[in-house]
């Protein structure tokens, strides 16, 4: 092994690429090399420490866990330049997850000892761990292991994701260390703060007077207040950069015992940053916005909050929650605002004159919107008598161009098929909508198909929970045995291959707006959706999201019960994929789309996306088989 290699190639890995040229010889002088075969466990759960930090030089690894009922739980995927290993080697008790070789695998080795002096003599090497290995390993993990709702709580992790200068108190209170104990107290309490900051005769800080100098200090030891606040106030001041993470402000608030640190920004003071601070950081969860939608008694009150859901799905991206954990709060948060515009809308046109059911469908109805997409929405009535009708088709005229136009406000564009309750044709009697799915079964024109895949999908959203329930149980009972239905929603299924070459390379935009580029939606997500509902369809399954459609079909569908774990990976990274593409298209002031170049993927990334797209065909071919007499 040449030294020369193995310097060229640290000096484009983090945290090496930082080092000094003497320091990165040194180091490497000492690094050996492994080789690990494809599915080799290099790192065992419990195991004996690691002696080395590994750098991966060609291959990938996958950090996983096994839970207490023996399930195996991925919490990462590293490939060429990534390390593993550090948590063991800095623990030194035991290896905390398995690492197994996806491919065959090649590592340099940093021993013990010289990764140990590298994080007591860099601090650049010991902070690129804390911050990106560490803190990453552990909030996956505890995601992962305990499975909690990201919207039931869990604000604590907001402190990994959220820079100090984003929460800290920009207005900051000082006084002069001659002033006196009492004058101190005194501006506290007008102020109503719990801290000041002590200047000298220049402005600078020098010191702080806490709530906590106040009680230990003078009252508990019966102090003169008169005397000069300097021979109370605490040292030495404790400081964080705006930049940084408030869970770097909490480390140094537990070490050094304080309850307020000193923010800086380039060199000057921007703020202090307290406890208190830190426990009104829950501010910006999921919880708090779902709470200031349910305060709302107005549109123009729901229109800033609405805004607010990107921002909590650039949280959950720096967090690294999974996509159906993203897509599972994006639903509360955004069933929670639409419910309360039915609400409003109530209000405003009064009792309505029959009980209603109001539905979702499509991406919505499947509990998979990423940011917000059209509205695609229909009522369910009860059924009424011919003298009813007139009176009911008038409210609901109003009441749902009303809801249309509300939800527009904030941020829900029209349907472009107008596939929405304020189309007469989707606001019908539940009668009606027996008719519609019966006519489309039996008679499965390619607008039948169409309308099928669409509401197909449908879940109750508000109001009358039974409509809804009734019109899903007549449906499974008109499928039985339509296989000729069935048949063309399996040709529907296989019909949109996904972009994989002969030659397994992607298949992808020529020229055109989007050259090199391939949809994520219409070539990895749909198939996959189209393919499960099918499933979902034949068995007579009642739930709509795609990811539960599958659990549900384990044991019941024999596709499903053999391909079931790797059909939920699939669609959770594509779905991931699809997501970090909109963000940071909407970062950039675009508008999000679905088109994504695998060229700018990493290895690993792109290696995933080939088998989630393998699968998919492999699985297709299987419909093909199955469906062989119907299929054209």
């Amino acid at each position: 092994m040449l030294i020369e290699d193995v310097i060229g190639f640290l000096k484009n890995v983090p945290p090496f690429q930082f080092l000094d040229e003497a320091t990165l010889k040194t180091v490497s002088v000492k690094v050996s090399m492994e080789f690990y075969p494809q599915n080799t466990l290099i790192l065992k759960q419990d195991g004996p420490p690691s002696e080395y930090l590994r750098i991966i030089k060609k291959g990938g690894v996958k950090v996983s866990m096994v839970s207490e009922d023996g399930e195996e739980v991925i919490i990462d995927y590293r490939g060429e330049g990534d390390t593993f290993g550090f948590l063991s080697l800095v623990g030194k008790d035991r290896v905390r997850a398995n690492v197994t070789a996806i491919d065959d695998t090649i590592c340099y080795l940093v021993d013990k000892d010289t990764a140990l002096k590298l994080l007591d003599s860099n601090p650049v090497f010991t902070e690129y761990f804390l911050k990106s290995h560490l803190t990453k390993y552990i909030d996956r993990t505890y995601k992962e292991m305990h499975n909690k709702s990201l919207f039931y709580g869990g604000s604590d992790r907001l402190l990994f994701t959220t820079q100090v200068g984003e929460i800290a108190t920009r207005k900051v209170v000082t006084v002069r260390e001659e002033a006196a104990i009492q004058e101190a107290a005194q501006i506290m309490a007008k102020n109503k703060i719990s801290s000041l900051l002590i200047v000298d005769d220049k402005e600078l800080p020098v010191g702080i007077l806490t709530d906590r100098d106040l009680r230990e200090k003078v009252v508990a030891k019966g102090r003169n207040v008169s005397e000069p606040v300097r021979g109370i106030m605490s040292l030495p001041l404790i400081r964080v950069d705006y930049r940084d993470y408030c869970f770097e402000a909490v480390l140094k608030m537990i070490r050094h015992n304080v309850h307020h640190i000193l923010v800086i920004k380039d060199g000057t003071l921007e703020g202090v940053l307290t406890n208190h601070d830190l426990m009104l950081l829950q501010g910006a969860s999921p919880l708090s916005f779902a709470k200031d939608i349910e305060n709302q008694q107005t549109i123009e009150g729901l229109i800033p909050v609405s805004g607010k859901i990107t921002r909590i799905i650039g949280l959950l991206l720096n967090e690294g929650a999974k996509a159906s954990n993203i897509t599972k709060i994006i639903t509360e948060l955004n069933d929670r605002l639409v419910r309360k515009v039915l609400e409003i809308a109530e209000k405003k046109y009064g009792q309505p004159p029959v009980p209603y059911c109001w539905i979702v469908f499509g991406s919505e109805g499947r509990k998979e919107q990423t940011f917000k997409t059209d509205q695609d929405n229909a009522i369910i009535y009860a059924d009424t008598t011919p003298e009813e009708e007139e009176r009911v088709k008038k409210y609901f005229s109003a009441f749902t161009l009303f809801v249309r136009d509300s939800l527009i406000k904030c941020g829900f564009p029209l349907c472009p098929a107008d596939f929405m309750a304020s189309n007469p044709m989707w606001c019908q009697p539940l009668k009606a909508w027996k008719r519609y799915f019966s006519n489309w079964i039996s008679t499965p024109t390619a607008d039948a198909v169409l309308n099928s895949v669409t509401f197909f999908d449908f879940r109750p959203m508000y109001g009358e929970v039974s409509l809804s329930d009734s019109l899903r149980d007549s449906l499974i009972s008109m499928l039985k045995d339509q296989k000729v239905f069935l048949g063309y929603m399996a040709n529907m299924a296989i019909k949109n291959r996904p972009p994989i070459g002969f030659l397994k390379t992607f298949v992808v935009e020529k020229s055109g707006e989007h050259k090199d580029e391939l949809n994520l939606k219409v070539k990895g997500i749909a198939p996959i959706v189209d393919i499960v509902r099918l499933f979902a369809l034949e068995k007579g399954i009642k739930e709509t999201s795609t990811l539960e459609r599958i659990n549900a079909l384990r044991g019941k569908h024999t596709i499903v019960q053999e391909y079931a774990e790797e059909l939920e990976q699939a669609f959770e990274f594509i779905m991931l994929l699809r997501i970090q593409l909109q963000y940071e298209q909407i970062k950039s002031g675009r508008t999000p789309d679905n088109f994504i170049n695998p060229n700018k993927l990493s290895s690993l990334e792109k290696k995933s996306l080939k088998e989630a797209f393998n699968l998919i065909s492999k699985i297709q071919d299987m419909i093909i088989e199955l469906y062989k007499s119907m299929i054209w």
